[in-house]
């Protein structure tokens, strides 16, 4: 008997299962393999991130979606913080080795007053290649610095690491966290999709995804005065499949942009835009009209709804959320007719929206090609606003990335231009421009590239608000690393 294959969704997302002739076990692809993580902690000299495909597509293309993810997914939140009172950002990504063979939990840090980079430190090892399990970072207000090492379901654990002195990378304590569930202090050792915020006088606010038996991504927010003891798991929204969400925080304010995923039609199906905050460590939501809602939202029709996709039968990919100085948020998606690679479903319009006297107003930023292009809002004043991203075409079309490029909107995101070509005459796609928390002008935004259509090597780099961008080595031995700029 022949073999045949089978793409199944389980509860970690997309899993290849190939189901041989009889009596020969299934195969198991590697992002749904238990791996405990590796405590490391020593110079990873250079900065390689991680390269990840998702997918198979079997076509041109390669993979539904693929390259350097070394700051991916936008779900996942911050990457990078800048700390006034030492004045540098600290940042993490998901690196690995020479051969890409594994994911390495990685922390540097940018000094702003000699405008070199620390060699990273190798916290874990994650003993997978799933870039789903990149990790996200914080630092408390006594200035220690802490790395959320997320999961992508329930198949491996999720770590949690506090730095054993403020703003040092060198060394790291495992924090034996717990959340109360039911009532009872359980283990806190798995979170999907994690992104973190501290609230000064309070403790941690976080954002995260759990999965139920079914496989469907719920999702909600915990609280923790100290990042040790977590309180009860609240869901904001359980609508049909679940949901993914992106946030942010400015000033105790936090906002949190939501899809959902359509009954019947998988996980690579997601749309509407919805939007909820809270103002008071998450003791109540309300939209943007401030209506407070009921939790969870359970219904697709409901009072978070920012724009109807569904009824234009549109996939909706969220990138990012931003709040402006008077702490109206602003949010930007992809939309697209659906998930597969390809021009078939342009146009892949990048939409900003805004309330500034609390109604959703819409523009289109630009247009790319592909569903995990991935930028970020930079709100610089009242009618100054940027998004950064790789929104130009690169060399592996219609993949992930591309050229990246600045846009500008000088009227409050009512229009927009081509500000600048960050970019150009890449060998490989850029992705994932990700704006680190109170992003410093000279350390605006940090994003890898690698090749589209098959593995390869993945460099980092970062951008000043000028958009002068910067490249970090993969080889280097020093403590203190001068980046290298990217000629014009």
């Amino acid at each position: 008997m022949s073999s045949f294959r089978n793409v199944l969704y389980s509860m970690v997302g997309t899993v290849l299962l190939t189901t041989p002739s009889w009596g020969q076990a299934k195969k198991v692809h590697p992002d749904n393999k238990y791996a405990e993580a590796e405590l490391i902690q020593k110079k990873a000299n250079g900065f390689k991130g991680i390269w990840y495909m998702n997918q198979p597509s079997n076509d041109e293309y390669v993979y539904k979606y693929s390259g350097g993810l070394a700051v991916y997914p936008a779900n996942h939140r911050p990457f990078a913080m800048y700390a006034p009172k030492v004045n540098k950002t600290f940042f993490c990504f998901g690196g690995t080795d020479d051969k890409n063979s594994t994911l390495l939990h990685n922390v540097s840090y940018f000094d702003h007053r000699t405008g070199k980079v620390a060699n990273p430190v190798t916290l874990l090892d994650k003993k997978t290649t799933d870039a789903h399990d990149n990790p996200v970072i914080s630092i408390d207000n006594e200035g220690y610095i802490w790395i959320f090492s997320t999961s992508h379901g329930t198949t491996r654990p999720s770590y949690i690491h506090k730095s054993k002195k403020p703003y040092d990378i060198e060394d790291f304590e495992t924090i034996a966290a717990t959340e109360m569930v039911n009532g009872e202090e359980k283990p806190f050792n798995n979170f999907s999709y994690f992104q973190v915020y501290p609230i000064k006088g309070k403790g941690f606010i976080a954002l995260f995804t759990k999965y139920n038996k079914k496989g469907n991504r719920v999702i909600g927010f915990n609280t923790s005065k100290d990042g040790v003891k977590w309180n009860e798991w609240k869901v904001l929204a359980h609508i049909q499949t679940g949901h993914y969400q992106v946030s942010a925080e400015s000033n105790g304010k936090v906002g949190v942009a939501f899809d959902y995923h359509p009954d019947g039609k998988g996980l690579n199906y997601r749309t509407n835009l919805q939007y909820l905050e809270t103002a008071d460590f998450g003791e109540t939501w309300q939209n943007i009209q401030g209506q407070r809602a009921t939790l969870p939202l359970t219904n697709a029709e409901n009072l978070a709804v920012v724009h109807d996709y569904a009824s234009e039968k549109l996939n909706c990919y969220l990138l990012d959320i931003a709040f402006d100085q008077k702490q109206k948020p602003a949010i930007l998606v992809i939309s697209s007719k659906g998930f597969e690679a390809g021009p078939g479903n342009n146009p892949r319009n990048w939409t900003f929206y805004r309330a500034p006297k609390n109604e959703w107003k819409s523009s289109v930023v630009t247009t790319s090609d592909s569903n995990y292009d991935m930028g970020s809002i930079f709100i610089e004043s009242k009618n100054r606003i940027k998004v950064i991203g790789p929104t130009i075409d690169g060399p592996q079309a219609y993949n992930p990335g591309g050229e990246v490029a600045m846009w500008e909107s000088k009227n409050g995101g009512k229009s927009w231009a081509l500000a600048k070509q960050m970019t150009k005459n890449s060998a490989m796609n850029h992705t994932y421009v990700r704006k680190p928390h109170h992003a410093h002008p000279d350390f605006y935004g940090i994003w890898a590239d690698g090749h589209g259509r098959k593995p390869s090597e993945s460099y980092l780099y970062f951008t000043n608000r000028q958009g002068d961008v910067f490249q970090l080595p993969r080889h280097a031995t020093e403590d203190m690393i001068t980046p290298v700029k990217v000629q014009d």
